[in-house]
């Protein structure tokens, strides 16, 4: 699950888009890039997340080869993600 996209479904952050950071049995960790930033992710139950059946290519990979990744590559992924989310439904 590690570099995927996940979208909120409960709480106040509800419907938002992130990455995520990371993984462990009940909880995942998330950063957006610009509220929750890597050094500070939110820390979300599992089951309230719709994990995105897609990868961010080049932050995953990062993650899994246990490198660092920069608020602006985070906001930049998802921003591309969105708009091509948008450019689908139109």
């Amino acid at each position: 699950m590690v570099g995927q996209f996940a979208v909120s479904l409960a709480g106040h952050d509800q419907n938002k888009v992130y990455i995520i950071l990371k993984e462990d049995q009940e909880y995942v960790y998330l950063a957006d890039g610009v509220i929750r930033l890597t050094d500070r992710p939110k820390r979300k139950n599992k089951k309230h997340i719709q994990i995105v059946k897609q990868d961010a290519p080049e932050i995953g990979e990062k993650l899994r080869n246990g490198e660092s990744v920069m608020n602006e590559e985070i906001k930049r992924a998802i921003r591309i993600y969105i708009g091509r989310k948008m450019n689908v439904k139109s």
